[in-house]
């Protein structure tokens, strides 16, 4: 949603980055036994809800073999969270997000909502008032790492996540870092980035940003054709798409009934009367939204 706000004050030439598909492709070309870099991954969707769909090495896809392979899925993170079945019936690997929209998850999550445990735990970081910068960067490790090893325990029936080590690439700043280069070099390599969708997923209107793999070089980062997707893959970025553009409108336009329609609209949001007590919530609790809204 933010890129796409932005695109409507700098136009089709924005790009926006994330690090969950590049940590997705990694997480594959691991448990395929392959370097990540002699790859071609097919990759289509929204930030934070897309699908895999094929892995070539200029031999054929790779795919099928690997969800194939219950000794390779193992050791998958995604296999973790979605299950060898759920896998194999999707023929895909989804971005992990996913899991909000195929699983039952709205009581695990508001018994503990994630950014409840996050602003609790950040306050207590800057509470601490280490005695000197090495204690402070000691604090705030221990606080990322706690923070890490908790994201998405819901999904895993409240394992801990292993994080990265610090030897693995990743993160926003090696996503944005890899981008700069790649258009400061002319690199012409590829990579996954939210842009404006041009003809990359023809169901959506050239404007919309989408998350696809892209030519990134001087002229900034091209969108690559994706080709034919699933329908309920299809239906969802549809729907999704929908509530963005009504999030926008109605925060443009301080409309109450627009606010309350993008979140009625959500596939999360049980009903009409779920998204007006959100909606009512979300303005009682932040007085910028009182003010927008009144």
């Amino acid at each position: 949603m933010v890129t796409e706000a932005l695109q409507q004050v700098v136009g089709d030439r924005a790009i926006g980055i994330c690090d969950t598909p590049s940590g997705l492709c990694r997480r594959v070309a691991a448990a395929l036994g392959r370097d990540p870099g002699r790859l071609r991954f097919d990759y289509f969707g929204l930030n934070h809800l897309g699908w895999l769909k094929g892995v070539h090495d200029g031999t054929g896809d790779l795919l099928p073999g690997l969800l194939a392979d219950d000794a390779a899925l193992a050791g998958l993170e995604e296999a973790e969270v979605f299950g060898f079945e759920w896998l194999r019936s999707l023929g895909m690997i989804p971005n992990e997000y996913l899991y909000y929209f195929y699983f039952d998850t709205v009581a695990a999550m508001t018994a503990k909502p994630r950014g409840a445990y996050l602003l609790e735990q950040q306050a207590g970081f800057y509470a601490a008032r280490p005695e000197s910068p090495a204690a402070a960067l000691a604090e705030w490790r221990a606080t990322k790492s706690e923070r890490d090893r908790t994201y998405m325990a819901e999904a895993r029936n409240g394992h801990e996540h292993e994080p990265a080590g610090d030897d693995e690439p990743g993160g926003y700043e090696a996503e944005a870092l890899a981008v700069v280069n790649a258009i400061a070099a002319n690199a012409g390599t590829v990579r996954i980035l939210n842009v404006a969708n041009r003809s990359a997923l023809p169901f959506l209107d050239e404007h919309a940003v989408v998350e696809v793999p892209c030519l990134v070089g001087a002229a900034g980062a091209q969108p690559l054709a994706v080709g034919a997707v699933p329908e309920h893959a299809a239906a969802l970025i549809a729907t999704v798409k929908a509530v963005e553009r009504a999030t926008i409108e109605a925060a443009l336009t301080g409309s109450t009934a627009l606010a309350v329609k993008a979140l009625a609209l959500h596939p999360l949001v049980p009903s009409v009367a779920g998204a007006r007590e959100i909606f009512a919530e979300y303005r009682q609790r932040l007085p910028v939204l009182e003010e927008r809204f009144a």
